[in-house]
């Protein structure tokens, strides 16, 4: 099996080490992430210069852009063949809810998905614990899953994982994205030079937690998988926008 694997904390990052160690035995992994930290920068490509792959000492390829390049120069021109399936993280925090449009760790798994390719985005609930090797596990078990019963459809999961020892886990739930609260308001300061700044504020809390969201999953120790398309048509207000174009200017 041809693993694919990227992040958006960088090559560098601990979570990216466990999810390669994790699934070493699963078959041959190549790993392409960022040079550096990319967290939030969604599915941004790399258009206004061109993009450099180096290889780290322990094998690693780092890109100077964003987790979408990534996995769009592995996929369309870095590898000799197709991965079979493509693993995102492991994220050093949770990606649920609001925060899958902001996630470049959510990103790389996306790109894989549109090039055609079975995606995973595996992210730790961190607690300040940091059970990477838990976190590494689920995704061993969903890639062994992936390579015994087949998708007829490229499939993009959006897995979150309690940040807990894996005996402690409460089983897999299939879940839908909750909601967040309003991110907090940015934070205002001073350079030494005495120039302005902000800084993004935290992000909300959770609005939308009950029973069936990613939220309440992992609240309860369980492993939340949540299939997400990219079709964002909103259908059922398409006849409202066109009774609203019909009343002429």
């Amino acid at each position: 099996m041809r693993i694919l694997l990227s992040n958006d904390d960088g090559y560098f990052a601990p979570g990216l080490a466990a999810l390669e160690q994790a699934l070493a035995a699963l078959g041959t992994v190549t790993v392409v992430a960022p040079e550096r930290d990319r967290s939030g920068a969604s599915n941004s490509l790399t258009l206004d210069r061109p993009l450099s792959v180096r290889r780290a000492s322990n094998g690693y390829y780092y890109v100077n852009g964003t987790p979408t390049d990534c996995v769009h120069l592995a996929v369309t021109g870095l590898l000799p063949e197709l991965p079979d399936v493509v693993v995102s993280g492991i994220n050093h925090g949770a990606n649920m809810g609001d925060d899958t449009i902001y996630s470049g760790t959510v990103a790389a798994a996306t790109e894989g998905f549109l090039l055609g390719i079975p995606s995973l985005a595996i992210s730790l609930v961190a607690a300040g614990h940091d059970h990477f090797a838990t976190a590494g596990q689920v995704a061993a078990e969903l890639v062994t899953r992936f390579a015994r019963h087949r998708v007829e459809q490229p499939v993009l999961l959006n897995v979150n994982v309690p940040d807990v020892p894996h005996t402690a886990l409460q089983g897999i739930k299939v879940t839908r994205l909750g909601k967040r609260h309003k991110a907090e308001p940015v934070l205002k300061a001073s350079t030494p030079r005495g120039e302005t700044v902000y800084w993004v504020g935290a992000a909300g809390g959770a609005q939308d937690a009950g029973e069936g969201t990613d939220f309440h999953a992992a609240a309860s120790n369980q492993v939340s998988v949540t299939p997400l398309q990219m079709d964002l048509t909103r259908f059922a207000q398409m006849e409202t926008v066109e009774r609203w174009l019909g009343q002429g200017a």
